[in-house]
C-alpha cells in the first residue's frame, strides 16, 4: 500500500482529496494536516510515502515545509497542489527547486476537482514506481535531422513521466512536447520531467535549436513553430520560433501548429505522437505529418484520461499505429531508427 498524507488548510480540499483516493486499491490515506507544522509532526508519526502539499497555508506554508523536509533523512515524496495564478506558478517553480517531486493544478470547483482523480492517482503511483534516472555524462549534441513531436492535454503530464523515462538516452532525434497548460507552469513541468527523463528536458526559448537527444517543452502562452534553417548539407535544421498568433482551438500553444510546422521542416523524418487530451487539437497536424511521409501514432484509449485529441486524428485516417502507453517509447525509438536506416 502507498501511504498518503494530505496537507491543506482547506477542509473542502482535504475532504475531496481523501474521497478521491479512497477507492484506489493500492493507496491508503493515513492522515491529514492543516499546515506545515502539523504536517511535520504527522510525517514523523505516520511515515507516509507521499504527501500532497498546499503552498499557501497559515503558520508554516508549503515552501517553508519543503525547507524543513530537506533536513529529514527519510522524507516522503511530495506533490505540490497549485492554483491558477501567476504568483502560484512562481511558487510552484520554487517548490520544485526546494525538492518537491511533482505538482498538480488545484481545480476551483467540485466538478473540476472530481476530474483530477485519475491524474492524481497516477502521479502518486508514478512517484513510487518510476526508477531513478542516472543520466550519462553530457555529450556534444548535433543538430537534429529527425524530430519526434508529442501532443497532449488533460491527463497528459503523468503519461509524459512514463513515456520520457523510457526513451533511450541515445535517441537520434530531437523531441518537442506540446502540452496544454496555463501560462507560467510549463517551466515547472520541464523541470519536473528533467528529473525522470534519460534525455535532458527544458522549456522552449525563442531561437532554440533542435538537437539530437534533447527534449523541449513548448512554453505556455506561445505557439511553438518549428522553422527550417538551411545547413551546408542542403538539409534543413529546426529552430524554435515563439509565435503570439491567435489561439487555435482556444489554446496557445496548439499541437496542430507544432505538428504542422514540424512536417514542413522535417517531412518524412517526423514522428508524431498523441497522448491524452480533450478537444480536436492535433488532428490537422497529424494529417500534415502523415501527408509529408512521417510516422504517426496515438496512445491506446484505455491508457488515456480523455480521448478527444487522438480521436480527432483517427477520424482523419492518418494514424499508423495505436499503441499502449507502456509500448510507446519502444515504438518511437523503432520509428526513429527506421528513419535513420532509410536516410542512409
Amino acid at each position: 500500500m502507498i501511504r498518503v498524507l494530505i496537507v491543506d488548510d482547506s477542509l473542502f480540499i482535504r475532504t475531496i482529496l481523501r474521497d478521491l483516493l479512497k477507492d484506489a486499491p493500492d493507496i491508503q490515506v493515513v492522515g491529514t494536516a492543516v499546515n506545515g507544522i502539523d504536517a511535520l509532526e504527522k510525517i514523523s508519526d505516520l511515515k507516509p510515502d507521499v504527501i500532497t502539499l498546499d503552498i499557501e497555508m497559515p503558520r508554516m506554508n508549503g515552501l517553508e515545509t519543503l525547507e524543513a523536509l530537506s533536513k529529514v533523512r527519510a522524507k516522503p515524496k511530495v506533490i505540490v497542489l497549485s492554483t491558477l495564478t501567476s504568483r502560484q506558478a512562481d511558487m510552484t517553480h520554487r517548490a520544485l527547486r526546494l525538492g518537491a517531486d511533482d505538482f498538480m493544478l488545484k481545480p476551483r470547483d467540485v466538478p473540476n476537482v472530481r476530474g483530477i482523480e485519475s491524474e492524481l492517482i497516477q502521479k502518486i503511483r508514478n512517484l513510487v514506481a518510476l526508477p531513478t534516472i542516472v543520466r550519462p555524462a553530457a555529450a556534444s549534441r548535433s543538430e537534429a535531422d529527425a524530430v519526434v513531436v508529442i501532443g497532449s492535454s488533460a491527463g497528459g503530464p503523468p503519461m509524459l513521466d512514463t513515456l520520457l523515462s523510457a526513451l533511450p538516452p541515445d535517441l537520434p532525434a530531437a523531441v518537442v512536447v506540446t502540452q496544454h497548460m496555463p501560462e507560467g507552469f510549463t517551466a515547472s513541468l520541464a523541470e519536473r520531467l528533467n528529473r525522470v527523463s534519460a534525455l535532458p528536458v527544458k522549456e522552449t526559448e525563442n531561437g532554440d535549436g533542435l538537437q539530437t537527444g534533447t527534449v523541449l517543452i513548448s512554453k505556455a502562452g506561445f505557439h511553438t513553430v518549428i522553422s527550417g534553417v538551411a545547413a551546408k548539407s542542403g538539409e534543413k535544421h529546426g529552430r524554435i520560433i515563439h509565435s503570439t498568433a491567435p489561439r487555435l482551438h482556444a489554446v496557445r500553444p496548439a499541437v496542430d501548429t507544432t505538428f504542422t510546422s514540424a512536417a514542413h521542416v522535417f517531412g518524412p523524418r517526423t514522428v508524431a505522437v498523441i497522448l491524452s487530451g480533450m478537444g480536436n487539437d492535433s488532428g490537422e497536424g497529424m494529417l500534415a505529418v502523415k501527408t509529408a511521409g512521417g510516422r504517426t501514432m496515438v496512445c491506446a484509449e484505455e491508457d488515456c484520461l480523455v480521448y478527444g485529441m487522438a480521436r480527432s486524428a483517427l477520424s482523419r485516417n492518418c494514424v499508423d499505429k495505436v499503441v499502449p502507453l507502456k509500448g510507446l517509447a519502444h515504438e518511437i525509438a523503432r520509428a526513429v531508427k527506421q528513419l535513420e536506416v532509410n536516410h542512409v
